[in-house]
């Protein structure tokens, strides 16, 4: 079989389609993630700039009243956040879940 043999045969063959089309007006983003997941969750709660000084644990205790409620907002913002709920950043604009 030669590297041009395809081209004998054109009228017997169909062009490869997609496994799955994306969904008009939504699925992924570059990462895989749901591309409208970022709209639903600003939907469902506040939203919260990082100042000097802060952590996960002040911010809860100042808008919850618990500190210890810290992970839910690391939760809602794993993608802004990153691997270390440690390390957030000034600057950063946090989603605070309705609890």
């Amino acid at each position: 079989m030669g590297l041009f043999d395809f081209l004998s045969n054109e009228g017997d063959k169909k062009p490869v389609e997609p496994a799955n089309k994306p969904a008009a007006g939504g699925g992924t983003d570059f990462f895989g993630n749901n591309a409208n997941a970022a709209s639903n969750t600003a939907a469902a709660g506040d939203t919260y700039t990082v100042v000097s000084g802060d952590s996960l644990s002040k911010i809860a205790k100042h808008h919850y009243g618990d500190a210890a409620k810290w992970h839910q907002i690391y939760d809602a913002n794993k993608g802004v956040i990153g691997s270390n709920p440690d390390l957030i950043e000034v600057g950063q604009v946090l989603t605070l879940p309705k609890l």
